[in-house]
């Protein structure tokens, strides 16, 4: 299983601070596991954007194509900002 978290708007649009994702092929890596999520209905969709989103793998801040496997935690989260 691959557990999942949401952080800040993400995770209010969406409802939900986390899920268990079954690992697959369609989940190898950061940016399977986004567009699978992301196909569940028209919101997850638009919040799950890419272009909107940052992601971290093992808490590292990483890269679309980075590798997801069985037992890692991904978490999805908007680019930060501040002044």
């Amino acid at each position: 299983m691959i557990n999942v978290l949401f952080f800040a708007q993400v995770r209010e649009l969406l409802g939900t601070a986390q899920l268990s994702i079954e690992a697959s092929e369609q989940t190898q890596t950061a940016e399977g596991l986004r567009a699978t999520l992301a196909a569940t209905d028209d919101k997850w969709a638009k919040v799950l954007a890419s272009d909107k989103l940052l992601v971290a793998v093992n808490q590292t801040i990483s890269q679309w194509d980075t590798r997801v496997n069985d037992g890692d935690e991904v978490a999805f989260f908007p680019p930060v900002t501040g002044g």
